[in-house]
């Protein structure tokens, strides 16, 4: 039955991370994998989600299945971190919201969706995007296309490159945009620059599917969600994934969201029907337990205050991560390359190294990145960003 299947290549990530777990050698630095890391090169348990799941576990109840939907709590805390307390659109009830399987779970239950509502539609990501952006839409039935993104010789936006790719993008198809830290890159769209995009995306009806995975990575949890909260503003029907998995620090309790901004609420009823319909045939309901610890978070003031207290600790060690690897690499080599550590931000970094450099870097010095060249800069620390500036200036120089 089975002897035409064929190997599973692997995900190029995970394989990598495989490997770094098997490789003997002290001084090894993995920095492939997109977690983040404390200070001590740890995965940290935040102190508002331990808070949290104390008070649960004095609470034990039983455990019936959730609604296909999920949680309704927990629904309403995605609206409101999402779309924000002063969104019109939430308050007029015209946004279907999912409790998903992490982010990934939202992309999937989205592409289904729109692979039944749009069947004649395309879908176009960034040049370049997360992998698996490709892996899902594809595995659903779609044609998937790339509008220009990443500026190879100044580390930047080709921002008039994109612009003239989305005017050419038919009418009614799909476009998939990073809400923030973009995701290889760590290179973002400034307000002006997202008031034009959803500008031509209004003028063009084109579908916009806002992948939001680092909410409070970048700048802080309100900013970070502008490009979404100006579509919910203008009234543009869209759909957003957002993930609890990097912001919470909940990466196996897959803690996600899927929202569709529609044109009123009977539509958003209609909506969400179906989406429940797709998670049935998906995985039939959500877990309760990371669930509910977000809740709790979300919706408890002081936990609410110490988890937004704790996040943007983070988001501030990742910059000076940043910092720092500017300061080790400056002089070392070339000023372009360099730059791209205090140019981009959230957790990644496109370093500018080719892949015969990064398989350099893992074979000789034991120093793990991405084949792209990107570095998750929320694996750097004080004891590793030493050995990881000597081998880039090391593989360079060569």
């Amino acid at each position: 039955m089975f002897e035409h299947v064929k190997a599973f290549p692997g995900d190029p990530i995970l394989s990598l991370n495989e490997d770094f777990q098997v490789d003997p050698r002290a001084n090894k630095v993995n920095l492939s994998i997109g977690i983040y890391f404390n200070a001590d090169g740890k995965l940290p348990v935040m102190a508002a989600v331990h808070d949290a799941e104390h008070a649960l576990a004095r609470e034990i109840r039983p455990r019936p299945y959730l609604p296909m939907a999920g949680l309704p709590d927990y629904r309403d805390a995605v609206h409101q971190l999402v779309f924000g307390n002063a969104c019109s659109v939430r308050t007029r009830q015209r946004i279907a919201t999912l409790q998903t399987l992490g982010g990934s779970g939202a992309l999937k239950v989205g592409a289904d969706f729109l692979r039944r509502t749009l069947p004649n539609a395309q879908v176009w990501i960034s040049d370049p995007s997360w992998e698996n952006h490709r892996v899902v839409f594809e595995r659903a039935g779609f044609i998937v296309n790339t509008y220009p993104y990443y500026d190879i010789a100044t580390g930047g936006l080709r921002f008039a490159a994109m612009l003239d790719a989305l005017h050419a993008i038919p009418n009614r198809h799909i476009v998939l945009l990073h809400a923030c830290c973009h995701n290889p890159t760590g290179v973002d769209l400034d307000r002006n620059q997202w008031r034009e995009v959803i500008s031509l995306i209004e003028k063009k009806e084109l579908l916009p599917f806002v992948d939001m995975a680092y909410q409070g990575f970048g700048t802080d949890l309100d900013d970070d969600a502008f490009a979404v909260r100006e579509l919910a503003a203008r009234g543009i029907s869209c759909l957003v994934a957002n993930s609890f998995s990097k912001n919470f620090a909940l990466y196996g309790e897959r803690c996600g969201g899927l929202s569709v901004v529609c044109q009123s609420d009977e539509e958003a009823m209609r909506v969400l029907g179906q989406l429940s319909g797709t998670v049935r045939s998906n995985y039939s309901n959500p877990p309760t337990y990371g669930a509910k610890v977000v809740h709790t978070v979300l919706r408890t003031p002081v936990l609410r205050t110490l988890w937004q207290t704790e996040l943007a600790s983070m988001c501030r060690r990742i910059s000076a991560m940043r910092h720092a690897m500017y300061k080790q690499l400056q002089g070392r080599i070339s000023d372009e390359i360099v730059s791209h550590y205090i140019q981009q931000r959230g957790m990644f970094t496109y370093t500018g190294l080719n892949t015969a450099q990064v398989d350099r870097l893992r074979t000789e010095h034991g120093v793990y990145l991405v084949r792209s060249g990107r570095m998750c800069v929320a694996g750097l620390n004080e004891q590793n960003i030493s050995i990881v500036a000597d081998a880039i200036a090391r593989v360079l120089s060569r």
